[in-house]
């Protein structure tokens, strides 16, 4: 689950910290979704006391077709780990 975070989103012209979570699209419930966001706040809040009000976290879905590892499309990496596993 690759995570990008950001410092170029602002609040009335102040920086604020801004991350971008990216999920394949396998059925995150909007519960587990809530938990993310909670999570990464916390974690900003913890390590880099930033202020939870305003740190913006955004969660995209990707089609696992548009997904690749480690040169192959996901599924593929996946069979491929299953089989060496």
């Amino acid at each position: 689950m690759p995570v990008t975070a950001t410092a170029t989103a602002t609040r009335r012209g102040i920086p604020v910290p801004y991350v971008n979570v990216k999920i394949t699209r396998e059925g995150a419930t909007a519960s587990q979704k809530a938990e993310i966001i909670a999570g990464v706040t916390d974690l900003l809040v913890k390590v880099l006391d930033k202020d939870p009000a305003t740190t913006l976290v955004l969660i995209e879905e990707v089609a696992l077709e548009d997904w690749g590892v480690g040169g192959v499309p996901t599924e593929e990496y996946r069979r491929r780990n299953r089989a060496s596993a």
